[in-house]
């Protein structure tokens, strides 16, 4: 993939084709941190140029521009005139369903549960809030893998791994210092021009959540605390 000055495994983060980009929270993301998560704990190095290398860093790159992207125009990796994205088979969410829903990671943790035993309900939290959770619960952040590439392209299908440390408070649950991680199924249907048109994610979102909310809970001052340490802006 192209441009991908300044970030080795993203593209579409930095160079003259992103100088008109509006940022959700106020510039580029800066991915140091979880880069060397990722280069520290992953269990598979990719060939340079390989199918899966090259994969990978497509994924990593879509999702940048999910969670960090502000307006639809600027968007490189998509086509945003014909994108779905399905979490489990629940429902395809056209992109103007994505952004009511509140973009972050409420569409990659949409649920049927009924609302009562929503640990972390979707339709509640906004871009702003989803983001402060995650961001706070991983200050290291949210490291991402593929593990196998089964087809592609144009319809890639992959085996993934996300992880992180929970080393800061979520929903109210204390922090524990745990690895927590998941593993799923992911399918990315692309077009003629490379761009994505359609995503299917595959996962037990109770994997991530319930590994976030093993610690004791504890006092909203101690929360607000931890989600207001200025590193966490510049997470991704």
């Amino acid at each position: 993939m192209s441009g991908m000055e300044g970030n080795k495994y993203r593209s579409y983060l930095h160079g003259e084709g992103e100088l008109n980009t509006n940022w959700r929270y106020g510039g580029p993301p800066n991915y140091d941190i979880v880069n060397k998560l990722f280069e520290d704990e992953r269990t598979k190095v990719w060939p340079p140029g390989s199918l899966e290398e090259k994969v990978q860093n497509l994924v990593k790159s879509w999702e940048m521009e999910i969670f960090h992207k502000a307006s639809l125009e600027v968007f490189k990796t998509i086509d945003v005139n014909k994108y779905t994205f399905s979490l489990n088979g629940i429902k395809n969410l056209m992109m103007m369903e994505i952004k009511k829903l509140g973009g972050g990671y409420n569409p990659q943790l949409q649920t049927s549960l009924p609302e009562e035993l929503r640990c972390y309900d979707p339709e509640k939290e906004t871009d702003e809030s989803s983001h402060k959770a995650f961001v706070t619960t991983f200050p290291r952040d949210f490291a991402f893998e593929v593990l196998k590439v089964y087809t592609g392209p144009l319809e890639i299908v992959l085996k993934f791994r996300h992880w992180g440390y929970n080393e800061g408070p979520f929903k109210g649950h204390a922090p524990t210092g745990d690895l927590v991680e998941f593993y799923g199924v992911a399918i990315y249907q692309q077009d003629e021009g490379m761009k994505i048109g359609r995503v299917e994610l595959f996962y037990e979102r109770g994997e991530l959540l319930g590994g976030l909310l093993k610690g004791a809970a504890i006092d909203s001052s101690a929360m607000e605390a931890a989600s207001s340490c200025p590193i966490l802006r510049n997470t991704g």
